[in-house]
């Protein structure tokens, strides 16, 4: 994930005693976040545009960029310049070597974002409450709260209305019980384009 890639950088950043600030730029952790920021820079250029137009302009724009990331940070230990910088750093630097291909990854799918802050902020709320996950008594429960939880999240990823999207689909199963082939399930699936016009939300911030 590239956005916790960028946070030990920062960190170390604002973690600078005062007297140090002024040559902030000469760092090896301001250097990181400026080359990270670039990368995303650019990737946030494709918003919302299709997986294949993303992958495309990621492969020719973007592709140089990383690569270009991850031989400075090859560089960086090379030339032992991670000796001033906070552990933090120098672990990351490191890591860059070993985790490069799950870092490339958004390179080579359209689909994949730079980093999972979607699917932490989905979880957030989830956290909040975890109080109120006390009452599930059984591993049979946790599991269906599990599953009602992962389409109520995957619904609003793509922009539905939660609560007609379950109401859509539970009246869909209804009617497909005694069912033996179950292709009707693509229609009813969250990017389905196939789904009534009262499951999708007016707004890309849908919650229930």
């Amino acid at each position: 994930c590239w956005s916790h890639a960028r946070r030990r950088f920062a960190e170390a950043l604002k973690a600078l005693p005062k007297a140090a600030q002024k040559n902030a730029k000469e760092t090896v952790a301001y250097e990181a976040v400026s080359r990270i920021a670039a990368i995303y820079h650019l990737d946030n250029q494709m918003e919302g545009q299709p997986a294949k137009v993303r992958k495309m302009y990621r492969q020719a724009n973007i592709r140089p960029l990383v690569e270009a990331f991850f031989a400075w940070a090859k560089e960086i230990q090379i030339k032992n310049q991670l000796l001033t910088c906070p552990k933090s750093c120098r672990i990351y630097i490191a890591r860059a070597g070993s985790s490069n291909l799950a870092l490339k990854a958004f390179l080579e799918d359209g689909d994949i974002p730079m980093d999972n802050n979607a699917t932490e902020s989905a979880l957030r709320s989830f956290c909040l409450h975890k109080h109120t996950w006390k009452l599930i008594d059984s591993l049979d429960g946790a599991n269906a709260s599990a599953i009602i939880y992962s389409i109520t999240e995957t619904a609003k990823a793509n922009n539905l209305n939660p609560f007609r999207y379950l109401e859509h689909v539970l009246t869909v199963l209804k009617d497909h019980q005694d069912d033996r082939e179950y292709s009707f399930i693509n229609d009813i699936l969250p990017w389905s384009e196939k789904l009534p016009a009262i499951c999708r939300s007016k707004t890309k911030a849908t919650n229930i």
